[in-house]
C-alpha cells in the first residue's frame, strides 16, 4: 500500500445563503477593496490515506464527504490526491 496525500475542498452551494462570505465580502468593499464580487466561505481538509492507488484513495475520500465530511443538500465538494493534476469535483451538475 501506498499513502496518498488528499485534499478535500467543501463549499457551500452556489445560490446558497453564505453568512460568513457575505460578512467578508462587505468588509472588503469597507476597506477598499471594490473589484471583490463575490466570497465564498468553505474549509480545506487534508487527509493521508493508505491505499492501493491514487484512484482508491481518491474514492474513499469522496465516500467520506457524501457521509461526514460535507452536507450534500448544502454544499459541494472536491477531492484532489496531492501531487496530480486530476480533481474529481463532488457537484450534483
Amino acid at each position: 500500500m501506498t499513502r496518498y496525500q488528499l485534499e478535500v475542498r467543501v463549499v457551500p452551494r452556489t445560490g446558497l445563503l453564505d453568512p460568513p462570505g457575505k460578512a467578508i465580502h462587505h468588509a472588503l468593499h469597507s476597506l477598499g477593496y471594490l473589484g471583490v464580487e463575490d466570497v465564498r466561505v468553505g474549509k480545506t481538509i487534508f487527509l493521508q490515506i493508505d491505499a492501493p492507488s491514487g484512484r482508491e484513495a481518491r474514492g474513499r475520500a469522496e465516500e467520506m464527504c457524501r457521509k461526514l465530511l460535507s452536507n450534500p443538500v448544502t454544499e459541494d465538494y472536491e477531492v484532489s490526491v496531492l501531487g496530480e493534476g486530476e480533481v474529481q469535483d463532488g457537484t450534483d451538475s
